[in-house]
């Protein structure tokens, strides 16, 4: 396994996502959202779009009543998807796992911090 330089700590705030590029045709996504790093193949499942360019928001919960309907929607604050810019498709930002399509996965990578430093491992 190789660690791959992607940036000092500091230079991740809660909207900062680094690409990173190595081997041929491989494209890592490296975000940080709080205190945890994340890091998956910037290919979308769906159509090959930019996943790790997405935005990042709580996983939405529709409130239904007795009979099934809908009476709103709430965001979750435990549970954050990233969403692709390209169609909408969301992975769950744990387990890289669809929100729509359970049996798929984005590609996971760890991600190293040491002093101060990120690390994308590959």
């Amino acid at each position: 396994m190789a660690e791959i330089l992607v940036g000092e700590v500091d230079d991740f705030d809660q909207d900062t996502r680094v690409i990173v590029e190595w081997g041929t045709n491989h494209e890592v996504g490296v975000l940080r959202v709080g205190d945890e790093f994340f890091a998956y193949s910037n290919r979308c499942l769906h159509q090959g779009g930019p996943v790790c360019e997405g935005i990042v928001i709580g996983k939405v919960n529709v409130n239904l009543d007795n009979e099934k309907r809908a009476l709103g929607r709430t965001f979750s604050t435990t549970e954050l998807h990233i969403v692709c810019p390209w169609h909408g498709w969301e992975f769950d930002l744990e387990t890289g796992q669809c929100a729509s399509e359970p049996s798929l996965r984005l590609r996971k990578f760890p991600v190293k911090v040491d002093d101060g430093r990120v690390y994308l491992v590959v």
